[in-house]
């Protein structure tokens, strides 16, 4: 989920059909079949994962021809070592769209990226940090600074 942006619905019902050519062709989705793009460190997990036989990346432990549920024990766990207690499983989807925006990619494709029907959703889950912000006031200012201390040729 963090490193794709999926729900937690399309990686615990992930079929290994699904899985092609570095992308994740999901059939059912919530908003209808979508192809998810896989980057590097998402595609290495999908490859460290072993494959038992059964038609789910991550099967039940108790009947391989079903999915796995998330298994929030573990969750929980890793939470607990990590010093996030208060992470749900949809917040890793936030994180993913939050670190997207932070990192330049532009909100329209992060939209793109987790499915949204319109920009304003993403919006509510990427979330910026201050640093950010002032970093992009700055940029505009020295933008604009460079515009206005232009001479009538363009310099």
């Amino acid at each position: 989920m963090l490193l794709t942006g999926c729900r937690k619905g399309e990686i615990t019902g992930l079929q290994w059909s699904e899985v092609r050519d570095g992308t994740l062709a999901l059939a059912d989705s919530k908003t209808g079949p979508r192809t998810v793009p896989l980057n590097t460190q998402a595609r290495a997990v999908l490859d460290r994962q072993p494959r038992l036989g059964s038609p789910f990346v991550f099967p039940s432990p108790l009947d391989p021809t079903r999915p796995r549920g998330p298994d929030l024990g573990l969750w929980y766990r890793a939470r607990r070592e990590a010093g996030i207690d208060d992470c749900r499983l949809p917040d890793l989807r936030h994180t993913m769209a939050s670190h997207a925006v932070m990192n330049g990619v532009p909100v329209p494709v992060v939209s793109r990226l987790l499915c949204h029907s319109n920009v304003r959703m993403t919006l509510r889950y990427a979330h910026l940090a201050d640093r950010d912000i002032e970093a992009a006031a700055e940029r505009v200012g020295t933008a604009i600074d460079a515009l206005m201390n232009m001479d009538g040729n363009g310099r």
